[in-house]
């Protein structure tokens, strides 16, 4: 039972590639869900983040960066992102507040004016590498031929700042409802998911620019042995030989570097000491091929 007086809700984090909308979910939640990369693009699903307290749950959607797509893949994330406006109670417009205001921004400003009955707040992030009096001119320049914003949030994903405000007035604004999920569940996605989410991060921040794009990573095995350690056996999927070589490296040290990295991450997430075994696959074109595409675990119905 929902206790009296308990708030829920969902919040949809919309913004360009590489403005930091999964390193504000990770801090919310307080874990690792959603990997993190210096290369844009790095989130392809919707991942559900669940943030609970004793008197609400926000359960927060972080949609791929929306950017020009250019495959089945890049139509897949934007598509996606963009389904999220019409799941969600409020939307967080994320901006990088180091990088002028660009054509991808405007494109995503034309679909929010378009949003009708759902409170729009603009959060202006990496205040951190920000000049204090050069702050208002950046509010500024999205105040111009933009949705009127609920509030404006200048916050700091990776520093923390203003975002415990930022999630209290949220709180503040939502409606009674139930409680989704259990109040120790950090997301909606199973362990499979973010097991194979851990191990691509791996790869972005470890290969060359050729390469992450290119990139799947699919679980072949999870079990846990006798003597408690869990057994996971996973199919890194390229595109082509020469960035197979490239995620293998020379006498195989970047693949045991990936696993390495990977492993330690995996068993945070379990509480388990874990063995990895990895392969990478050459599957030509996977982003171009809808049928791949399902297989590695894109909805059919958003190609």
């Amino acid at each position: 039972m929902t206790k009296e007086g308990f708030k829920s809700g969902f919040v949809a984090i919309i913004g360009r590639p590489n403005v930091g909308k999964s390193t504000l979910l990770n801090r919310i939640v307080g874990e690792k869900i959603a990997i993190m990369s210096n290369k844009a693009q790095t989130t392809r699903n919707k991942i559900q983040g669940i943030y609970t307290t004793d008197d609400a749950q926000v359960v927060f959607i972080d949609t791929p960066g929306v950017h020009k797509p250019q495959n089945s893949l890049g139509d897949y994330m934007v598509k996606s992102a963009f389904s999220a406006l019409h799941e969600a109670d409020a939307i967080w417009f994320v901006v990088d507040a180091s990088k002028k205001r660009g054509a991808g921004d405007n494109f995503i400003i034309n679909r929010l004016k378009e949003v009708k009955n759902t409170p729009i707040f603009l959060l202006v992030n990496k205040v951190d590498l920000l000049k204090k009096e050069d702050l208002f001119s950046v509010i500024q320049t999205y105040q111009e031929d933009a949705p009127e914003w609920t509030e404006i949030f200048p916050i700091s994903a990776t520093e923390g700042d203003n975002v415990p405000e930022l999630l209290d007035t949220v709180i503040k604004d939502l409606d009674e409802g139930p409680q989704y999920f259990d109040a120790d569940q950090l997301t909606d996605h199973p362990e499979r998911f973010v097991i194979s989410e851990l191990i691509r991060e791996k790869v972005l921040q470890l290969t060359q620019q050729e390469v992450p794009h290119s990139v799947a990573v699919v679980i072949d095995k999870i079990e846990t042995g006798e003597d408690d350690i869990v057994h996971i056996q996973a199919s890194i999927i390229v595109e082509r030989p020469t960035q197979k070589n490239i995620v293998i490296g020379k006498q195989g040290k970047m693949i045991k570097q990936i696993g390495t990295r990977a492993r330690k991450d995996i068993e945070r997430l379990l509480g388990s000491r874990v063995f990895l075994e990895t392969w990478v696959k050459v599957e030509e074109r996977w982003r171009d091929r809808p049928q791949a595409l399902q297989s590695l675990g894109y909805r059919k119905d958003d190609f």
